[in-house]
């Protein structure tokens, strides 16, 4: 399949050769791009208000008590990473669709607003390629080019990591009560690190308790 060509949906396993060509060929891509064109990592994340249980700093002689809500909540977040690593936008939904992906593509065409093409290195999940977003691309038709990635190539995808970071730092073992007490705290993590990759020095170490948005 050639870069940004719509993803093979077939369960035909993709053999090792074809997908190393595939990689190369959207990272020759990305990586040499014209004059004012940008690239980014383009991935979702699942926030559950019930936390995830892993190993964690504490005293010695002492056990870390995690209170589980009950009853789970969830929210979703899709980030584009800048291929640089440089720039990092974030939008967030109650619901893991086609507006969600769609939200995240208005804020790109508006951060960029003098790029002749916005590029996307992303996975093959559905919301990627629903009708809608087909109709918003052919819209705007030439501002985005989206690569798809072979099937099980998290590690190629380096926003991965973030969403990895974000589950370490801020949701593994969680006491927050409420969804949106997390979510704040989701939120003020990726603003800092957006400030950080941005080199912007954050104005405050602390999760401020109205934080709302990430970069």
């Amino acid at each position: 399949m050639r870069a940004g060509a719509w993803p093979d949906r077939s369960s035909v396993p993709v053999s090792k050769a074809r997908k190393a060509r595939r990689l190369r060929a959207i990272f020759k891509i990305v990586h040499h791009l014209p004059a004012r064109e940008v690239a980014y990592f383009e991935d979702e994340i699942d926030i559950h208000l019930n936390p995830r249980i892993g190993r964690d700093w504490m005293l010695r002689g002492q056990q870390k008590l995690v209170v589980t809500p009950g009853q789970n909540r969830k929210r979703y977040l899709a980030g584009a990473l800048a291929v640089d690593g440089h720039d990092l936008l974030v939008v967030q939904s109650e619901r893991k669709n086609s507006d969600l992906f769609l939200a995240l593509l208005e804020k790109l065409r508006l951060h960029h607003p003098g790029a002749p093409r916005i590029h996307l290195v992303l996975d093959n999940y559905g919301i990627h390629s629903s009708r809608r977003v087909q109709e918003f691309l052919r819209q705007h038709a030439g501002r985005f080019q989206l690569h798809f990635l072979p099937p099980y190539s998290p590690d190629h995808n380096k926003i991965e990591r973030l969403w990895r970071e974000v589950h370490a730092n801020v949701t593994r073992n969680h006491r927050c009560t409420t969804i949106e007490d997390l979510m704040r705290r989701v939120l003020w993590h990726l603003r800092r690190e957006a400030c950080r990759r941005r080199g912007n020095r954050p104005i405050n170490r602390r999760a401020p308790r109205n934080a709302q948005v990430a970069a």
